[in-house]
């Protein structure tokens, strides 16, 4: 997921930075007088009955965005489909960063010289189905009999756009509750407490033990995905369902960023913790807790021997079970579309590639597939636990554009608040102001 295998924040920033920038890049790609909404010439592809691809050989681009750790294992997945069906169908890697990938797609794809087949994150499906530069998966589903009670029914539904499906999730990645467990047990605590009181209290030992700052509240990545996960938790949504105004303004929103700020004026963080400051201070044994994602897995059993850590749930603070989570997606493109044996050679990789994603567990990711997660193997990785209960899982809403809501309006609003240039109150209300704002910029840009 990462660019570097050493914590590999880059690639992980723009992957869900990258929102806007991916955004930015489908408005430059049409301002040479193709509206966004409007049809990019793909074909209508056969439907797909399932079973083998058994046309002329093709060769497929395939893109993503795996340049960090988990780029091995999806590799080693490459590698396999293409020994074993290599005859008929060639799929042909190109590994970019997702910043880079995501505004360099839909120009690619309409000059012909872009992905057949490519991986790309829930949050960006809508936009990119709005962009019309998706082929509908439907028929896919259909014939292999695919419902929602084969998968994690979250990440299903994400994948639905204005009526019709476009994807079929590989995985779901979520945050969890890193901690120090030798740290933890000098406290007198034997395990990461799950819900507010514990939590609190738990911070208290560890500074009466010696802990300076056991918890370090960052104001960038991975803040806004801590408010996320904190407002779903306080009873709180993102966004009313039409996709026009932000709903994180709320008494839940601010219950939220309050509990964060009132972590550093507690003592628990220090001020003005620069990005990346709380996960390398955790490698280095002087954080008892942070929550990140759940791809640090592999990166901290490679460079943080001498640390013993542990991964739980993050602690239910608000009152309801949930954490925020997104996934990356198998899309097939408008151009695959316009060659009718590409479309189905691409539609039965995807196939494959989602039954038999055990390799992709290893990288540190949750199987989408709940029979792939049942297997021996998978089920006694340290992220499946996180699974077993499903509906904790909270994603982005299917809304055009809404990487830019993201990044110019909540984003923002977080680090304002956990920086105190900003009161709560005044952050929020400013960031749905500007949130309301380019929600309704993005109904007309991506207007059918």
């Amino acid at each position: 997921m990462r660019t570097t295998t050493t914590p590999g924040r880059p690639s992980r920033r723009t992957l869900l930075g990258a929102s806007a920038a991916a955004a930015a890049g489908l408005l430059t790609a049409c301002s040479s007088g193709t509206k966004i909404g409007s049809d990019q010439g793909g074909a209508t592809a056969p439907t797909f009955t399932g079973g083998e691809y058994d046309g002329p050989k093709v060769t497929l681009e395939y893109w993503n965005g795996f340049t960090g750790g988990d780029g091995p294992h999806m590799q080693a997945m490459l590698a396999s489909f293409n020994k074993r069906y290599g005859d008929r169908i060639t799929v042909k890697n190109t590994t970019r960063q997702w910043a880079d990938l995501y505004p360099a797609m839909p120009t690619a794809i309409a000059a012909g010289k872009g992905p057949d087949v490519a991986v790309i994150h829930n949050d960006q499906i809508a936009t990119f189905a709005a962009r019309r530069t998706l082929m509908p998966l439907d028929d896919v589903v259909s014939a292999l009999g695919l419902s929602e009670d084969d998968f994690i029914p979250a990440v299903w539904q994400a994948g639905i756009y204005d009526g019709q499906r476009y994807s079929v999730p590989l995985d779901v990645h979520c945050l969890a509750d890193y901690w120090n467990g030798r740290q933890l047990s000098r406290a007198g605590l034997k395990d990461a407490p799950s819900d507010r009181d514990g939590f609190e209290g738990a911070l208290r030992e560890l500074r009466s033990s010696g802990v300076a700052h056991p918890f370090w509240v960052p104001n960038k990545w991975p803040a806004h995905l801590m408010f996320m996960t904190l407002l779903w938790q306080f009873g709180g949504e993102l966004y009313d369902e039409e996709g026009t105004h932000a709903l994180w303004g709320s008494d839940a929103g601010a219950e939220a960023l309050n509990w964060m700020v009132a972590q550093i004026k507690a003592g628990h963080s220090p001020a003005q913790v620069a990005q990346d400051a709380q996960y390398n201070a955790f490698k280095n044994n002087k954080v008892s807790f942070t929550w990140d994602g759940i791809w640090q897995i592999n990166d901290l059993k490679e460079t943080a021997k001498s640390v013993d850590w542990r991964m739980s749930p993050v602690p239910n603070i608000g009152g309801t079970n949930a954490v925020w989570t997104a996934s990356h997606n198998f899309v097939i493109t408008s151009q695959a579309g316009r060659d009718q044996n590409k479309a189905q050679a691409a539609k039965f990789f995807i196939d494959y590639m989602s039954e038999r994603s055990t390799e992709w567990a290893k990288a540190g990711m949750i199987p989408a597939r709940n029979s792939v997660r049942a297997q021996a193997e998978v089920a006694k990785l340290p992220q499946v636990p996180l699974a077993e209960d499903v509906n904790v899982f909270r994603f982005l809403p299917a809304l055009p554009g809404l990487g830019d809501v993201q990044t110019k309006a909540l984003e923002l609003a977080v680090q304002q608040a956990v920086l105190g240039t900003k009161s709560v109150t005044a952050a929020l209300d400013e960031g749905v102001r500007t949130a309301d704002k380019v929600l309704a910029e993005n109904k007309q840009k991506y207007a059918k």
